[in-house]
Formats: structure tokens, C-alpha cells, sequence
């Protein structure tokens, strides 16, 4: 299976420039913890990840210093040059990447490098739990049909 049939499409973005307490508030209004940064003042670069913002970057970079968090902008703590996985890729290179980084979630880009969506674990735990539980229907139907053909 490829990552863009798995990936969630509808990607929650926020720009460098913005303010980190709309950054915040966007993160509980949509009950996420995870944006993907675009740069859209910089020419050319469009809907192309520049960075990524995680509601546990707020709380270790600028809570736990101390640091008044209405003097930042999301392009002061974001990660920068995020690790992306193509839609093209095979959900486990995707999943190599996030133990190679350490992550739960990526970035999925097009071919152009634009933003298509996002992969999480969580996307893959669904995806895998759903296959366990075809493998496990099949091993009960045999056994249903074989006791209905061999009384």
C-alpha cells in the first residue's frame, strides 16, 4: 500500500509568520497536536512544508523556559526542514522514517513537493489492525465451512 492512500488529506497548516499562540489555539480548536508550517511569503515555495509544530515544541521549548509565548512566532521553534515521505512511497519506508527520526507523524508531499496530507502511526495501527482482523475472519471461516462440508 502506498502513503497516499493511507494518509489523512486534509493537513492542518499554519505559516512561519504566524503568531505561536494562534499557532496554540488552531492546536485546540482542531484537538490536534501536530501543524505542518508553510512559508507561503517566500516566492515559489507554495504549499511545500518548510517546518512542523507540535504541541509538545510549545511546551519543551517555550513553557519550560519560561518564555512568554505572545512574543514568539511559530517560525521561532518550529522543526525546520521536516522529514517528509512521498504519497508514492510504501507505508513501510514511511514508517522507517518515523523510527529513523523518532516521530509519530510526517509530512506527505507530491511529486512537486507540495503538501498532500499527513501519516501518523495511528493511521498505520488502523491499517494493520484492520488486515489482522481479515486473517483472523479467514482462519473462522475455515473452520465454519469445513464443519459444514465435513460433518
Amino acid at each position: 500500500m502506498k502513503v497516499g492512500e493511507l494518509c489523512h488529506r486534509n493537513a492542518v497548516t499554519v505559516e512561519r509568520c504566524d503568531e505561536l499562540q494562534k499557532a496554540a489555539q488552531l492546536m485546540r480548536a482542531e484537538h490536534i497536536g501536530f501543524l505542518v508550517v508553510l512559508d507561503t511569503d517566500r516566492p515559489g515555495a507554495g504549499q511545500r512544508p518548510v517546518g512542523v509544530l507540535t504541541d509538545r515544541d510549545i511546551i519543551v521549548t517555550v513553557l519550560a523556559r519560561d518564555t512568554d509565548p505572545r512574543t514568539l512566532r511559530v517560525g521561532d521553534i518550529m522543526t525546520q526542514q521536516p522529514v517528509t515521505v512521498s504519497a508514492a512511497d510504501p507505508v513501510d519506508q514511511a514508517v522507517r522514517e518515523m523510527r529513523r527520526v523518532g516521530v509519530r507523524r510526517l509530512p506527505v508531499v507530491g511529486e512537486r513537493g507540495e503538501l498532500v496530507g499527513i501519516i501518523s502511526v495511528d493511521d498505520v495501527l488502523d491499517h494493520l489492525s484492520a488486515e489482522l482482523q481479515n486473517v483472523a475472519g479467514s482462519i473462522r471461516n475455515e473452520r465454519v465451512i469445513e464443519g459444514a462440508l465435513r460433518p
